[in-house]
């Protein structure tokens, strides 16, 4: 039985060779599928990673294969076998994100046949919208991308409000943010008084840092060095960005905001 394609009229041009230029884990596994199957007429999209495929799944996408295995921690330290290249040949779009190094493989495998999708992956709440509405005029969904959006505002929106009632005295904390968490304190409505990463903290910074006198580190669980800003009695959270298998967004915002919430009640 022939395949439906769908084909976008404009192929942006993508650099083989990208850097890495943030540090997440990669949860993903390889045989996941959200749908079980491939359905006629609707897109096939592989993604390297559980985080891509969320935002795939909230844009509407049905047959999504995941790349990396959920035992690989950092995505980016992955080596493609030649079944995931074989998975990509025969997608309709393949999704990744550009601190993933082995996109080059992932570039020759997809040949002219399907359609690369670099993702930016940010939890940022107004970025996750662009992204998924980006995706949905791709895949030709955005009545299911609106029905997703809906939710996500509505969730996100009682999420906030339950952290804004547990800030300690009624004030909004002030936190300390790895680059990529920055979402997190968004969330929680904090005041972001520094960042630091993605290397580790310098002794310059850490000086730099504890001046600000924190009451929360929010560290990147995939990336940790371990313990920020020791002996300032700031609280350190870790912060999950990937989803897990069910590449379900929403709970990464329900287990942020869980951690949160616990480390206020405790600062």
């Amino acid at each position: 039985m022939a395949r439906n394609r769908l084909r976008i009229p404009s192929l942006v041009a993508l650099s083989a060779a990208l850097a890495l230029v943030t540090g997440c884990g990669g949860d993903g596994d390889a045989s996941a599928d959200s749908a079980g199957g491939k359905d006629e007429g609707k897109p096939s999209v592989v993604v390297t990673t559980t985080w891509e495929g969320a935002f795939a799944k909230a844009a509407g996408a049905e047959n999504i294969k995941v790349i990396v295995p959920k035992s690989v921690h950092h995505a980016p330290d992955y080596d493609p076998k030649p079944s995931d290249l074989a998975a990509v040949a025969e997608a309709d779009f393949v999704l990744y994100a550009p601190f993933e190094p082995y996109a080059g493989k992932i570039k020759e495998a997809a040949g002219s046949e399907a359609e690369l999708v670099e993702v930016n992956l940010d939890n940022d709440a107004d970025k996750v919208k662009a992204e998924v509405d980006r995706l949905a005029k791709l895949f030709g969904t955005d009545k299911a991308a609106a029905t997703w959006k809906a939710a996500f505002d509505t969730e996100y929106a009682r999420l906030a409000k339950d952290l804004k009632a547990a800030w300690p005295g009624g004030k909004s904390p002030n936190v300390v943010s790895q680059v990529f968490t920055g979402w997190s304190a968004e969330l929680a409505g904090a005041t972001t008084v520094g960042t630091y990463g993605p290397e580790a903290v310098t002794p310059a910074q850490l000086a730099e840092l504890s001046k600000k006198k924190p009451a929360l580190v929010l560290d990147n669980a995939h990336m940790s060095t371990g313990t920020v800003l020791p002996d300032s009695g700031a609280k350190q959270v870790k912060i999950v960005n990937y989803p897990g298998d069910d590449l379900d967004l929403l709970p990464v915002y329900g287990n942020a905001a869980a951690e949160l919430k616990k480390a206020m009640g405790a600062s």
